[in-house]
């Protein structure tokens, strides 16, 4: 049975943590999001929902304490496969040519439902990557490893942006490997790359306004996204580059993007280097993201505020407002400095820069010479990410997460419909699907009008839903704001229709054969106790919870749906969590979920962002079955290095390989590169890295990863 203690002998983990933030460093978030978590929250709103739900303030025992201790949260339960959701195969590639419409991958996976396996790791501040026995890890790319042909190897003490803009980019993200072959033995790995941060890049950084313009450029480029060709490792689940890079791609702050859909060329997102509004240089701080069933990726630009200064004070009431809502700065001084080498990224200069981030890209990882795209139809806020499936009638369907507290889920619906198969003329209309459709934001209502001053009468935290129309069949719902303001300020029409304030909604996933829509919130100490609703339902909420949406009758592009709380995280001895209704003396604690994945037997895996390690826990990758007798049996699978987030992750569709992106390892307070607190992953310099997982076998036997 997993040591939920760590050895420790101690379960209550709340006492334990020194921050507002979960166990993640402060560091981090000043690097990260410029510390967004210690400043009042950006949504000030007072919406409708919340006047009515909340009318008394009510203590944090008399929440969930007594008898709702004994509370079942949710049921978890999984229907049958839903006939709205289209489980799609990967798209492949060969070399030169695209393969016929209806080709499949010729791969052996894993069988739907297949049991867990692996004895769970236990809570461990192991300055590096911690696996089960009987499975082995290899880095597959690191910050730095050359990219682009031509590119140099990394020399951490003679960097410079040339190398840099075709080298690996830093702290890494979302990870997706899509296919080359149809037997799965070369990929593209595809990955984010989020923030930097310049104490662990640079010798000597005090800050931003004493750093060398070659240094605030280094990090610049080191922003964006990379697309590597890798090759799998003879007959295992290991996989590596290839020597040939001519798939290869670096995208970063000076890479050429265009904005489509129905606010492009907008008088909101023109400037003085693009008086069109359609072409924009970079994509910064990107999260999360998804690969689309036409096989191109999306990724979320998620904090971007923290990119743009001001040498003067912004005194126009509207700007000022526009850019609260986001968090940007209306007086001057950044930390990243960014406005002292490049005036688009000062907004006194240039209003409208900003609104050039915060979008959705889709990038086609299978044509290097292509543009990458910034959807504006699918709105713009801190996004976590976004994933897709496909609806009954064949339209498709996104849904999005804002990643802040108190901010709020998203659905994009398009206008056409899917066309299936990877032939040129069907994939290139697909890739038009994003541009338009109608853009909806969740509100959430919980089954037991009394709560919070008294538990759930049915025993349950769940309920029902509604989609919010704010853009409907091209036309505004929202009072007093056109289609393009909605789509630009997004934060501010949504405010005004009433959605359910959420605990830092990341990432969101459809499930590929049940339809059920999982959510990541990650964390809200902010919360409080008059502030509390069944979705939401713990004041000073610093472990997070996952909840499970179902659209009503099975069809993604439903405008209601049901909902239940499947883990309340926390510590599995703490009477207010709940693990979908599994024996908590069984499970791994698990702390702050960020994103969301699936393996090909249909099992939940967690990637966290704050585990306590304060307690004796580091981040990690954890799995939970979502049915059958194990259903909420959740496990660790893994831990990563000291100060480091586990992101990604990614399952293969064969089944055979885990990766994960180890992000910001070293990246605790006083941490400099001469004052380390991390050496992973080669005993020097801690570098963000991409892992591969896969487990170990004699001969040619081909296990699958959770067995």
């Amino acid at each position: 049975m997993p040591d939920t203690t760590n050895g420790t002998g101690r379960h209550r983990l709340l006492p334990l943590l020194n921050n507002g933030h979960g166990g993640r460093s402060a560091m981090t978030c000043m690097y990260r999001c410029a510390d967004q978590c210690a400043h009042p929250a950006p949504n000030t709103s007072d919406n409708e929902y919340f006047g009515d739900m909340v009318q008394k303030a009510i203590s944090r025992r008399g929440l969930l304490g007594g008898a709702a201790a004994a509370l079942v949260v949710g049921t978890g339960a999984v229907a049958g496969p839903a006939a709205a959701t289209t489980r799609t195969t990967a798209p492949v590639a060969t070399a030169g040519r695209r393969p016929p419409a209806g080709d499949e991958l010729r791969i052996d996976a894993p069988e739907y439902g297949r049991p867990i396996g692996f004895q769970a790791v236990t809570g461990n501040t192991v300055d590096s990557v911690v696996v089960p026995n009987g499975y082995d890890w290899s880095v597959t790319m690191s910050w730095g490893d050359p990219v682009e042909q031509g590119a140099p190897d990394f020399d951490f003490d003679n960097q410079s942006v040339e190398a840099q803009q075709g080298q690996f980019g830093y702290n890494c993200d979302f990870v997706a490997v899509l296919p080359l072959d149809r037997n799965l033995n070369r990929a593209l790995l595809c990955v984010n790359h989020e923030y930097t941060n310049e104490n662990l890049m640079f010798h000597g950084w005090t800050d931003a306004e004493s750093a060398t313009e070659e240094q605030l450029r280094i990090a610049m480029a080191a922003h964006g996204f990379s697309v590597v060709e890798i090759e799998r490792v003879g007959d295992t689940g290991e996989w590596r580059p290839t020597k040939r890079r001519r798939n290869n791609r670096r995208l970063h702050t000076w890479s050429e993007f265009k904005l489509v859909g129905p606010a492009a060329g907008s008088d909101l997102l023109k400037t003085s280097d693009d008086p069109s509004g359609t072409t924009v240089l970079g994509t910064l701080n990107n999260c999360a993201g998804g690969v689309t069933p036409w096989g191109t990726i999306l990724s979320g630009e998620e904090n971007f505020h923290q990119y743009f200064g001001a040498t003067d004070d912004i005194t126009d009431a509207t700007t000022r407002e526009r850019f609260g809502r986001y968090g940007i700065r209306t007086s001057p001084g950044t930390r990243r400095g960014w406005e002292r080498v490049e005036d688009r990224f000062d907004v006194a200069s240039e209003p409208n820069e900003p609104n050039r981030y915060g979008w959705v890209v889709e990038i086609d990882p299978y044509d290097r010479t292509s543009t990458p795209r910034k959807l504006t139809a699918l709105g713009r806020f801190k996004h976590e990410g976004a994933t897709v499936t496909i609806a009954r009638d064949g339209r498709v369907v996104a849904y999005m997460g804002d990643d802040e507290r108190f901010d709020y889920i998203y659905k994009f619906v398009s206008k056409k419909k899917y066309k299936p198969g990877n032939n040129k003329r069907h994939r290139d209309h697909n890739k038009t699907l994003l541009e338009d459709g109608d853009l909806y934001v969740a509100r959430f209502t919980g089954n037991s009008p009394e709560f919070p001053d008294s538990p759930p009468d049915d025993g349950l935290f769940d309920g029902t839903g509604e989609w919010l129309p704010l853009i409907e069949d091209g036309e505004s719902k929202v009072d007093g704001m056109s289609v393009e303001e909605v789509l630009v300020f997004t934060r501010l029409a949504a405010d005004k229709v009433g959605p359910t304030k959420m605990d830092r909604p990341e990432d969101i996933e459809p499930h590929p054969i049940t339809g059920t829509v999982y959510v990541a919130l990650t964390n809200n100490n902010r919360r409080t106790p008059a502030e509390v609703d069944e979705a939401n339902p713990r004041p000073d909420n610093r472990f997070g919870h996952v909840i499970s949406i179902d659209e009503d009758n099975g069809d993604a592009a439903a405008t209601s749906f049901t909902w239940s709380i499947v883990i309340l995280c926390g510590d599995p001895e703490d009477p207010e969590t709940y693990y979908d209704g599994f024996d908590k003396s069984q499970v791994s604690m698990i702390s702050c979920p960020d994103n969301v994945a699936f393996d090909p037997a249909g099992r939940l895996w967690l990637a966290t962002d704050g585990m306590p390690g304060s307690a004796g826990v580091h981040d990690g990758m954890f799995v939970m079955p979502i049915e059958g007798d194990d259903k909420g049996h959740l496990r660790r699978f893994s831990s990563v290095p000291a100060g480091a987030e586990c992101c990604g992750p990614t399952i293969t569709p064969d089944g055979r390989t885990a990766l994960m992106a180890i992000q910001h390892p070293g990246e605790l307070s006083g941490a400099t590169t001469e004052n380390r607190m991390s050496t992973f992953p080669y005993g020097n310099q801690p570098r963000p890295s991409v892992v591969t997982v896969w487990r170990k076998t004699p001969g040619n036997d081909r296990p699958f990863i959770g067995d």
